[in-house]
């Protein structure tokens, strides 16, 4: 299966009730775009990766700036 990038996932986030499916979603896409920030040295974006991240981890709600940077970071 391929991955999903940009509009296709924000698009599957609309159609989804608030809260764990399209919380999935960004964090899904936050370790692909970590990869690729990782690869590029794009140190802001590694950083909001790493909240959006740790923001699932703990429970908590990414800031909608860090999830918008992921969601489209390959725009």
């Amino acid at each position: 299966m391929l991955p999903q990038f940009g509009t296709a996932v924000r698009k599957k986030n609309l159609n989804v009730d608030a809260g764990g499916a399209s919380d999935q979603a960004s964090v899904d896409a936050a370790w692909l775009v970590l990869e690729a920030a990782n690869d590029l040295g794009d140190h802001v974006a590694i950083e909001a990766c790493r909240r959006v991240i740790d923001a699932e981890l703990n429970g908590t709600v990414a800031g909608s700036a860090d999830v918008d940077l992921v969601l489209g970071y390959f725009r």
